[in-house]
């Protein structure tokens, strides 16, 4: 019995380190790119040898592979989340609409995917087509979306990857060039959520015209965080 409790205490400790390994490898991937980032240095902010990170993943590729395949899942499970969470009856622009601007409001708050994207599509290789093959799950949510609404509103028919490119800009831009977003609306807000909230609005403004939502289904948060939905998993953990 003693030997099962001290195998279920090492298995589970051994999973501790994994996620923290993987927690600490997404900040500094984040934070100054893949290339400039050694399995040293994880090893020295996590607090273990080296040896037991080449132990648990092999190599600082194979740490950023699970960071991508967790990331992904996540971002496809919560996209199919929002989905879940809105009326089935609601009409398919505002639908769309919904699903846009909360998936933006999720990629603004939680600005890592976003950092970790800009730094793989700035070294192609098989990083980079990795990461695009992966995409192809949350791609086929929106198509489906999109497909429906060009369906019922030809004269109104949208492109989806132009759609996905302003998402894709105002999510980059918020993460990357923080400071001109503080300094655009210093006179405004006082704090970074305030200056992300009207950075949404923004965004929100051109998917409400282009999409021809009604101002009495338009979104209205006070904070972005009232369209962010809390799951239970990280996109760094396993």
């Amino acid at each position: 019995m003693t030997i099962k409790r001290q195998g279920r205490r090492s298995a589970h400790d051994a999973e501790q380190t994994r996620q923290q390994i993987l927690r600490i490898a997404t900040e500094l991937f984040c934070e100054f790119g893949y290339t400039q980032v050694s399995l040293r240095t994880i090893s020295e902010k996590v607090g273990i040898s080296h040896s037991l990170i080449r132990h648990h993943f092999g190599s600082k590729e194979q740490i950023w592979y699970s960071i991508n395949d967790n990331m992904h899942q996540y971002i496809t499970h919560y996209c199919q989340t929002i989905l879940m969470h809105l009326p089935k009856e609601m009409p398919v622009n505002e639908l769309l609409y919904q699903f846009i601007v909360r998936m933006l409001a999720f990629t603004l708050i939680n600005k890592q995917p976003i950092q970790l994207m800009a730094d793989v599509v700035r070294q192609k290789g098989s990083r980079f087509d990795y990461f695009i093959d992966q995409s192809g799950e949350i791609e086929k949510l929106i198509f489906h979306l999109a497909e429906d609404y060009n369906q019922l509103f030809p004269e109104h028919a949208i492109k989806i990857w132009e759609i996905k490119w302003q998402m894709i800009m105002f999510a980059h831009g918020a993460a990357s060039l923080e400071p001109f977003l503080h300094e655009t609306w210093s006179q405004e807000c006082d704090t970074e959520s305030e200056c992300l909230l009207k950075h949404w609005q923004m965004c929100d403004e051109i998917m409400a015209r282009k999409l021809m939502i009604p101002a009495s289904s338009r979104l209205q948060p006070q904070q972005l965080d009232e369209l962010v939905i809390q799951l239970d998993e990280l996109y760094h953990t396993t």
